[in-house]
């Protein structure tokens, strides 16, 4: 397969779609573990947020991950919950993070947590939701503003009834409320529920809520099997941060990497551009 742009220029490029489709709202959680330059946030339309799991096996603390997205240039960083739960139970002061973060200019536009907000049980439902309300009362400490939504708890198993998971977004959306943290509905590409691109439409619009809004993820929308020009039937402002994933710097040595490296080609450059605010 051969690709017209470098994959630093189509992530350059593309991004710098995406970021002028929604006015500046995009975040773009990049999966990229190498340091590289980044043009000035005041120069560009969109934002650039580090998601951490991609230094996950080099298993860095907190501290020396967000130094590292500093020094790196990025707008904003993107912690998994359970790096802040460990940060706390080594003695961490949330309060010293946020410091830290506003001295660094780094935001934290979103969090990736596991509350299994969507499952049939009431009682685990009910257990999530105070587990959700904790985990949000934590990011908004250290100033954040977002948490991933994924199917967590229903990633296996039985297919749910749509109307109902629509329900259950919906009372989580009204503790981000009360929290002030924005949950985002993320889909799973190889999950039994919430994998498909029309799903998360439908439970974010069915959900009633005005705060509703989805997290979508290149890798994760081509393993669901949507068909990417769906995501020309989404608003902008329904989105503020989208996962783009890096590929191999020869992705003929990978499935994946090749599929990956002409999905993102494709939906960023042609889909995302498209949309309407």
């Amino acid at each position: 397969m051969s690709l017209p742009l470098s994959r630093r220029d189509l992530m350059t490029r593309s991004a710098a779609a995406a970021g002028i489709a929604l006015s500046g709202s995009l975040y773009a959680g990049l999966y990229a573990a190498e340091t590289h330059k980044i043009t000035p946030r005041q120069k560009r339309p969109f934002g650039y947020c580090f998601n951490t799991s991609c230094v996950r096996e080099k298993k860095p603390d907190l501290v020396s991950k967000i130094e590292m997205v500093a020094k790196a240039g990025y707008d904003g960083i993107e912690p998994w919950i359970r790096e802040l739960d460990q940060y706390v139970k080594e003695g961490g002061s949330l309060r010293d993070l946020r410091k830290r973060l506003e001295d660094l200019g780094l935001g934290v536009e979103s969090a990736i947590g596991f509350a299994n907000w969507i499952v049939d049980d009431d009682q685990k439902r009910a257990e999530a939701l105070e587990q959700a309300k904790r985990e949000m009362n934590m990011l908004a400490e250290i100033g954040a503003k977002r948490i991933a939504a994924p199917p967590a708890g229903a990633h296996r198993g039985e297919k749910l009834n749509l109307m109902d998971i629509a329900q259950r977004y919906h009372a989580l959306l009204e503790v981000g409320r009360e929290t002030g943290i924005l949950p985002q509905l993320e889909i799973w590409g190889p999950a039994t529920n919430l994998s498909r691109i029309g799903e998360a439409v439908f439970v974010a619009s069915e959900s009633g809520h005005p705060d509703a809004c989805l997290l979508l993820d290149v890798y994760h929308i081509f393993r669901g099997g949507s068909d990417f020009n769906g995501l020309r039937l989404i608003n902008g402002r329904a989105m503020h941060v989208m996962h783009i994933n890096d590929y191999l710097p020869n992705p003929n040595e990978n499935k994946w990497a090749t599929k990956i490296a002409s999905i993102r080609e494709m939906v960023l450059l042609r889909s995302i551009r498209s949309w309407e605010l």
